[in-house]
């Protein structure tokens, strides 16, 4: 059974880096490395959307997807790494996260239901 995870994040407020921003997440211009690394650690689909310079992304990972396991699996990748000290330059923190979070989790207030 899949689930899903959602986190937020914002960009600086400055036109030119959330287009350099955008550039870096356009098809197929994301180092292949850190799909492999999103891939390898058992996330079935990742989306990212944006709205002024807030980001979104939804995850859709397996029932056993361990987040602590993919935040050391990514600690301990110098590429994706590379990649985070990189978008850091773009990004940060939403104004409520916890200290030392980047992404932050949001937590599901409703669902539609089923018929």
């Amino acid at each position: 059974m899949e689930r899903k995870l959602c986190f937020a994040c914002d960009l600086k407020d400055d036109p030119s880096l959330i287009a350099e921003y955008r550039k870096y997440h356009a098809a197929g211009n994301v180092w292949p490395e850190i799909v492999e690394s999103i891939r390898s650690a058992g996330i079935l689909n990742l989306d990212i959307f944006l709205t002024g310079n807030r980001l979104f992304m939804i995850m859709e990972v397996a029932e056993d997807f361990d987040l602590t396991k993919k935040s050391k699996m990514d600690e301990e990748n110098p590429k994706v790494q590379e990649w985070e000290t990189l978008m850091w330059k773009y990004q940060q923190a939403v104004p409520w996260a916890k200290p030392g979070e980047k992404w932050t989790p949001l937590e599901q207030i409703f669902e539609l239901p089923e018929n």
